[in-house]
């Protein structure tokens, strides 16, 4: 079953989510999700060694 990304970075906008994860077989399917979301600039992600991405929301920034 596939993630329902938008769904996840609403629940960050929102404060439901504190994060989500995203793995690299699975970045292609966030992808769209990501440069569909009206938001997309304040949904901040940091990769770690192996490609895993931690996705957050930055909720102070001002523009």
């Amino acid at each position: 079953m596939d993630k329902d990304y938008t769904k996840m970075m609403e629940q960050l906008k929102d404060g439901e989510l504190d994060e989500f994860v995203v793995k690299p077989d699975e970045f292609m399917s966030f992808y769209p999700a990501y440069m569909n979301f009206e938001f997309r600039k304040r949904v901040i992600g940091k990769a770690d060694k192996l490609g895993i991405l931690t996705y957050h929301y930055d909720h102070d920034q001002t523009s």
